[in-house]
């Protein structure tokens, strides 16, 4: 990715084309990721701590711990990358400002305790679900926010 070393755009519309196109998977990504979230583990609390911990009275077994780890599992690999493709585009662009250190550690620090706290709301408590549904949805906003921003600088400067 020669734009990562020489931060250079205007020389090649293709490569401002690519990333918008990355950027764009990115963000589509960052939504489908919550809707299947939503669709295997819950929407609200009361499914995600029946997914997670069972319901006696209509019948729902708990997620088996392979189950949950596979989740896991994927959540960090795809995590790590996606916000390492998108921080990389974001600090060329965004490089003069200093909120963007703190915006790069944020979304980077969410994207990792994520899975961690599900899989600790797993063997604890409600509690840690409530703290599992907070930085999952904020690290996602945030990083669907860096896509648009760099969305944003490449086509309309």
């Amino acid at each position: 990715m020669k734009f990562l070393v020489t931060k250079e755009l205007h020389t090649s519309p293709l490569l401002s084309s690519l990333i918008t196109g990355v950027s764009l998977a990115l963000f589509l990504y960052l939504v489908v990721d919550i809707v299947l979230h939503g669709y295997v583990i819950g929407v609200d609390i009361n499914a995600i701590t029946s997914t997670l911990y069972g319901n006696e009275e209509i019948f729902v077994e708990p997620i088996l711990l392979d189950s949950l780890l596979l989740q896991v599992h994927i959540d960090f690999f795809m995590s790590l990358l996606s916000i390492m493709v998108l921080a990389s585009i974001y600090i060329r662009l965004y490089s003069a400002r200093v909120s963007t250190k703190w915006l790069v550690h944020t979304v980077l620090l969410l994207g990792l305790l994520s899975p961690i706290m599900l899989m600790v709301s797993f063997f604890t408590s409600v509690t840690f679900v409530y703290i599992w549904i907070g930085s999952f949805l904020i690290g996602h906003i945030l990083a669907m926010f860096m896509t648009l921003a760099i969305i944003k600088k490449l086509w309309f400067k």
